[in-house]
């Protein structure tokens, strides 16, 4: 089973929640799903290494899109970026006593 892109030019194909393609597409992923329930402390290090894994994920495209010559793309990517990296200062300050 999949799920068809909204995107009308690539014609591409997601894989379905739950199927064995999907799993693949998940175990390529820099966030790690967590188990369980854990402590609040360890939520909020969870969500800092989400939003950072996050911010260099996008950081990585920027060769790409500099190639292209993309500046609105590159604007959105910095627009990205700094909300993260923003959002992952704010919790690791709770983490602080």
């Amino acid at each position: 089973m999949s799920i068809r892109t909204s995107s009308p030019t690539n014609g591409a194909y997601l894989p379905a929640p739950n199927s064995e393609r999907s799993m693949t597409v998940y175990a390529l992923a820099p966030i790690a799903e967590v188990e369980g329930v854990p402590k609040a402390d360890d939520m909020i290090r969870h969500l800092v290494a989400a939003q950072e894994a996050t911010a260099r994920t996008a950081r990585k495209l920027f060769p790409l899109v500099d190639d292209a010559k993309d500046q609105p793309t590159a604007d959105v990517l910095t627009q990205r970026i700094d909300v993260h990296e923003k959002t992952a200062w704010m919790l690791r300050s709770l983490l602080e006593d």
